[in-house]
């Protein structure tokens, strides 16, 4: 990655200025990511997981870069918790104009031996999670002010082998978020969801062997012949959140090299011209992939 001391969007300085946009899952990957790049565009941004020492990172890396970032701990999944959580950061920040329901996460696993409290917890992090938090900041504060919210999916357009618990809590976050577009539309609220593809991010580092060994392989499955990087969904979920999106609702975009298309029938061609969007000035390589 390229050095620099700030962090290279492609949007006008002072976007969101006057803004105050929520990250979920903030403090690692794809979100730590997004939440940089929207403090470098005049965001007051909030960041919120479960462990308080990863967001006070990440909001000192802000901090560092001169922006504005303050944190909250709380598991998404615990109704009460999000509901009394939504309440003290309007209070104390004001009316929240953007959600980017970023947290989740699952563990590889075939179908036949997948739990019922593995599936539920899966379903948990990467749907009922969200659904709460986008309720209530619906509820509390989207429905008199206006606003949008991006939901984080994933690839599951063809299925998700492997990780059958993940592609259906995906697939229902798309299908909530085409409802919310529709039920929400009269507040000025947009809803839409990103479904991001195999992207060079840190929680590839928290897989087992056996799927760190297949992890370095995935490119050669994507026409663009690489790996996305978090600065490339990133500037996805930023545009969607930016007024330019304005007319836009109800959309889940993918960002995975064209990697759900296509089949094995037709034999990728090679190519070395698709060269990563280097935005994150404070980007790191997964272990798995150096």
């Amino acid at each position: 990655m390229t050095e620099r001391s700030h962090y290279a969007s492609v949007f006008r300085p002072g976007l969101f200025d006057g803004r105050v946009v929520w990250v979920t899952g903030g403090g690692s990957g794809i979100g730590r990511c997004v939440a940089h790049e929207l403090a470098s565009l005049g965001a007051q941004v909030v960041i919120s997981g479960r462990t308080q020492s990863k967001l006070d990172a990440v909001a000192a890396e802000i901090a560092e870069d001169g922006g504005r970032c303050d944190t909250v701990a709380f598991d998404i999944r615990d109704e009460d918790a999000v509901k009394a959580n939504v309440a003290a950061v309007i209070a104390k920040h004001g009316p929240v104009s953007g959600l980017v329901n970023n947290a989740g996460g699952q563990f590889p696993a075939p179908l036949l031996a997948i739990s019922k409290k593995g599936f539920d917890a899966v379903v948990a992090n990467n749907l009922t999670g969200g659904f709460l938090m986008m309720r209530e900041v619906f509820n509390q504060s989207m429905e008199k002010h206006g606003g949008a919210i991006v939901n984080m999916t994933a690839d599951f357009r063809n299925g998700m082998p492997g990780m059958g618990h993940s592609g259906a809590a995906r697939a229902g976050m798309s299908n909530l978020t085409a409802t919310a577009a529709f039920e929400w539309a009269h507040a000025g609220v947009r809803v839409n969801a990103v479904a991001p593809g195999w992207i060079a991010s840190s929680g590839m580092d928290t897989y087992g062997c056996a799927m760190k060994a297949i992890i370095p392989k995935l490119k050669q499955h994507v026409p663009l012949r690489r790996m996305g990087v978090e600065a490339e969904v990133s500037a996805a979920i930023v545009f969607l959140l930016s007024p330019a999106a304005a007319f836009i609702t109800g959309v889940t975009l993918q960002i995975d090299g064209a990697a759900s298309l296509g089949s094995e029938i037709f034999p990728l061609g090679s190519t070395s011209t698709s060269v990563p969007f280097d935005g994150f000035h404070r980007a790191t390589t997964p272990e798995v992939l150096k």
